[in-house]
């Protein structure tokens, strides 16, 4: 919203003193976010009023080229030299004289051009900063006087005010909203625009009815007829309207651009000839069209809400007019339009549509319900003024009834929310500043919840207890501009913003005893890092995916991955599922980073999926907010939410170990992805077995299952080539998936530091030779279980496959570490030690030393 400062003047008594940033930073204060702040014309001087005397055509050059006289009340006139046509001798135009300054610090001087001296320059609405009408000189009103400062005149020199509107406060959509906010800012008084009575009536300014009471409550008509389709809109008008961020367009559109931007209600005008019928209020039907004002002819939805008459739809209420009622160039009977439309069905309809205008944006956030008739009195008043229009005798007026929202609090209610005590005359006098009638006392058929500590309570339930214990209870009446007003916070709120957010105590909350983070958390964290210091990115990937996804990970048509929570309203109408795995998320930034020239990519990411449990209701109720749920409603929530456990998993590709001057580096492979998955393990301080697997989407012959007991908690390995082609992924990626949320239920607690011995390291070498199809895990855990207790660790050195181990068998290397806690090995022991591992391999997996 672009707000200039001379137009809240207008409104405010500001001192003459008070700059746009003061005026700023009092918003700012009061909750409203300043964007920033534009200043017009503080630059420009030297522009005056000049009378076009003699205007001599001068041939010869490529384009038309004038030589003017024009007084501009000195002793003598002056000579300029202007391209432009659109103006004629007698005409009054703003000239800038030799010295003269233009925005944008464009400084005039007397030149020779054309062949003839120019002393100055005539200037058009551009130039002056008021538009980007460049197509012509400026034209200014018959009388004006010659010679007047066109700065002054023009009110060229102003400050613009550009904030951001949340939704919560759409009366701020409007300088009345903005300037009742300064108002109480500087403590000044207000002058509200809407203060106006529009006389009484009683006939019907055209037959209207509104069909659907949950779409529009309120629906006024008034109409004016001999109107001059050759108007001008007033100069100050159109300067108001472009630095407020409008274009201007004709008057009749103008008028009512211009009573939005100030009152903040939306109006319409029809073209009264193209009516047809009464006009009539509703939903759409099905299969009804409309070409609105854009040229688009657009599909209605049943729940859009319509104005109509006999031909059918004739505007898309609240959001953009129908093309065929619009005012044209010869409209001379106009019937203005001014409604209060549902401002959630305005919303719906505006995003259904992607159709955003200023209108929608303000009926969406809330407009007074009071301003139609004001508002549209104020239109043909200025049709008959500016335009010679005739207003017609009577008004249109269908309404719903609507009973005030009436809030019941206790008057040291915002100060407990605040932390601040506020007397209950503060408080009352804030709400009154806002607008809010105050009474004294609950009345108990008034809202009173949203305050017990103990509960949420309606009606006199609540205010009879806080009576009991003596608190003194007001009810307020929140104003017809605030319909955000309907709870006792909101109430709260307004009272701490006006007194001030810098005046709230600045408290530490005190750290309760005993808290931090648990196992689980703490477990992730250290997979993190553990994972970032061997190589990896960790990576955020949207949550979401597509049914292709599953194809492009060949899943089987049964697999469990395939049942997924679709979104309602997705943000990308091409995902809108809630991802069951990490994977696809993964592998398409590993794609975009391979795209962007980074072939040697290691990312990991931890997050949940979103599991649908079986049975589990499709879609979860919808609870409102004004009690706390029942234990069975929050039940029946959780009944409905997936299954989310916490996943890890990592993609990697290219080079692992980079290669330099050092040496040649090494290809990423699935070896890296199942260490990726020991390293997890480890922090947990638990060790995975790991078996050859047949799991989609690795290769069938290089996936590991990763298990922790007889617990499956992911794999790794190897992508199926096809998995690589699908996704456009580099040749021979590797991942892994697995289960954080299986690694910590198997958390025995606060890992304990292990024992160190002191005791030298005795350490043994083993080469055992075993059939190759043998896994090497089966290898290491007959090791582990035959060494014993003394051995400390157990490293794979060396596999060998050829003639000296035969064919069909291959040859597994260890280096055997043995350790004591309480005295130095001797070459005795360790060798039992060794060959109790030896022999128990060999009863396992058929394993014998080699000899050669």
């Amino acid at each position: 919203m672009r707000v200039p400062l001379s137009w809240l003047r207008e409104c405010v008594d500001l001192p003459a003193a008070v700059t746009a940033q003061e005026v700023a930073d009092q918003l700012t204060a009061a909750g409203l976010k300043l964007e920033s702040i534009t200043s017009h014309g503080h630059d420009v001087k030297n522009v005056v009023v000049g009378e076009v005397l003699e205007i001599e055509e001068l041939t010869g050059f490529k384009k038309p080229i004038r030589h003017c006289k024009v007084e501009v009340g000195e002793a003598a006139p002056r000579e300029i030299v202007c391209g432009a046509t659109n103006f004629a001798a007698g005409d009054r135009v703003p000239v800038v004289l030799p010295g003269g300054v233009l925005p944008g610090g464009f400084e005039v001087g007397a030149r020779k051009t054309y062949g003839r001296m120019s002393e100055g320059m005539i200037c058009s609405e551009r130039e002056l900063g008021l538009g980007d009408d460049h197509g012509g000189i400026m034209v200014l009103p018959e009388g004006t006087p010659i010679g007047a400062d066109v700065v002054e005149l023009l009110g060229l020199r102003d400050d613009v005010l550009e904030l951001e509107i949340t939704p919560d406060i759409g009366y701020a959509l409007s300088i009345r909203g903005v300037a009742r906010e300064v108002a109480t800012a500087f403590g000044v008084p207000f002058r509200d625009p809407a203060a106006v009575e529009p006389p009484a009536e009683t006939e019907q300014s055209w037959p209207a009815s509104i069909a659907d009471e949950t779409a529009c409550d309120r629906f006024v008509l008034r109409r004016v007829t001999g109107f001059d389709p050759a108007a001008q809109s007033p100069l100050w008008m159109r300067v108001r309207l472009t630095r407020a961020g409008m274009r201007p367009v004709s008057l009749a559109v103008d008028i009512t651009n211009y009573l939005m931007l100030e009152l903040g209600q939306p109006l319409h005008a029809f073209d009264g000839a193209k009516l047809t019928g009464p006009v009539v209020v509703r939903r759409a039907r099905a299969g009804e069209r409309l070409e609105t004002l854009d040229h688009v002819v657009r599909d209605l939805d049943p729940d859009d809400i319509l104005i109509t008459d006999e031909s059918g739809p004739i505007s898309m209420a609240g959001t953009m007019g129908g093309l065929q009622t619009e005012i044209s160039e010869g409209s001379t009977d106009i019937v203005i339009e001014a409604a209060h439309f549902s401002a959630t069905g305005i919303s719906r309809e505006s995003r259904r549509h992607n159709l955003v205008s200023e209108a929608s944006k303000r009926f969406e956030r809330g407009v007074d319900r009071e301003l139609p008739l004001v508002a549209s009195w104020r239109a043909v008043s200025l049709l008959a003024e500016l335009g010679g229009a005739t207003v017609q005798p009577g008004v249109t007026h269908a309404e719903v009834d609507v009973t005030p929202a009436r809030i019941a609090i206790p008057a040291s209610h915002p100060g407990d929310i605040a932390g601040l005590p506020y007397s209950k005359e503060t408080v009352v006098h804030r709400l009154e500043q806002v607008g809010c009638v105050v009474t004294d006392g609950a009345d108990p058929t008034v809202r009173s919840g949203g305050v017990d500590p103990t509960g949420v309570v309606t009606g006199g339930e609540l205010a009879a207890r806080l009576a009991v214990t003596g608190d003194d209870m007001i009810t307020v009446t929140p104003p017809s501009w605030r319909p955000d007003l309907t709870d006792p916070n909101d109430l709260a709120e307004e009272v701490i913003r006006l007194e001030g957010y810098e005046k709230l105590p600045s408290v530490l909350p005190k750290a309760p005893a005993g808290a931090g983070l648990t196992e689980g958390q703490r477990l992730r964290r250290r997979v993190g890092r553990a994972l970032a210091e061997a190589g990896y990115v960790e990576v955020l990937a949207y949550p979401f995916i597509s049914a292709d996804d599953f194809d492009r990970l060949q899943l089987p048509a049964d697999d469990a991955r395939r049942r997924a929570m679709r979104l309602s309203n997705p943000l990308a109408e091409d995902e809108p599922l809630m991802r069951t795995t990490l994977l696809p998320g993964l592998l398409k930034v590993l794609v975009r980073n391979a795209g962007r020239g980074f072939a040697d990519v290691a990312l990991f990411e931890t997050g949940a999926v979103y599991r649908p449990r079986e049975g589990a209701p499709s879609v979860a109720p919808v609870l409102g907010v004004e009690r706390r749920p029942t234990a069975d409603e929050l039940a029946s929530i959780e009944e409905a939410l997936p299954d989310q456990p916490i996943r890890v998993a990592a993609v990697l590709a290219g080079e692992f170990e980079r290669s330099g001057w050092w040496g040649a580096g090494r290809q990423a492979s699935w070896a890296d992805a199942v260490q990726a998955a020991r390293l997890i393990a480890g922090e947990a301080g638990l060790e995975l077995s790991i078996t050859a697997d047949q799991h989609e989407p690795w290769h069938p012959g290089r996936c590991a299952a990763l298990y922790l007991g007889d617990t499956l908690i992911g794999h790794a390995g190897e992508l199926h080539p096809r998995v690589v082609e699908a996704y456009g992924l580099p040749p021979r990626t590797a991942a892994l998936e697995l289960e954080l949320t299986r690694l910590e239920a198997a958390l025995t607690g606060p890992v304990d530091a292990p024992a160190i011995s002191s005791y030298p390291i005795a350490t043994q070498d083993v080469a055992l030779v075993v059939p190759d199809f043998t896994p090497v895990a089966d290898v290491e855990a007959a090791l582990r279980d035959g060494a014993g207790e003394l051995l400390e660790s157990v490293r794979l050195f060396d596999v060998y496959a050829g003639e000296q181990v035969g064919e069909g068998n291959k040859s597994l290397a260890y280096s055997l570490r043995f350790r004591a806690p309480d005295r130095t090995l001797t070459v005795e022991e360790t060798t039992a030690a060794r060959d109790a591992a030896v022999a128990l391999a060999a009863d396992r997996v058929g394993a014998h030393l080699r000899t050669s």
